[in-house]
């Protein structure tokens, strides 16, 4: 096939591209905020997993869940800048 036949010409699109949807979006914010939190979580447990294997923090719920809501805070602050 050839580049005319493709429908893909250099940088003409016939209607509203990713970039546009994405600009003009919102979001919904309990997706993002349920998102921050699950990657939160996570990212803490490795990180208190880690310091336990090292033996510089035991691996607690209260470890995690501490970290986690730390890390969540700075997170959600940052994005709304």
């Amino acid at each position: 096939m050839s580049a005319e036949g493709s429908g893909e010409e250099s940088g003409e699109e016939d209607g509203p591209g990713v970039r546009e949807g994405v600009e003009r979006s919102s979001g919904d914010p309990k997706v993002l905020l349920t998102m921050n939190a699950v990657l939160s979580t996570w990212f803490a447990w490795m990180v208190v997993w880690g310091l336990d294997f090292l033996g510089a923090a035991s691996l607690t719920a209260v470890n995690v869940a501490t970290l986690a809501i730390i890390l969540f805070g700075v997170t959600y602050v940052v994005a709304l800048r």
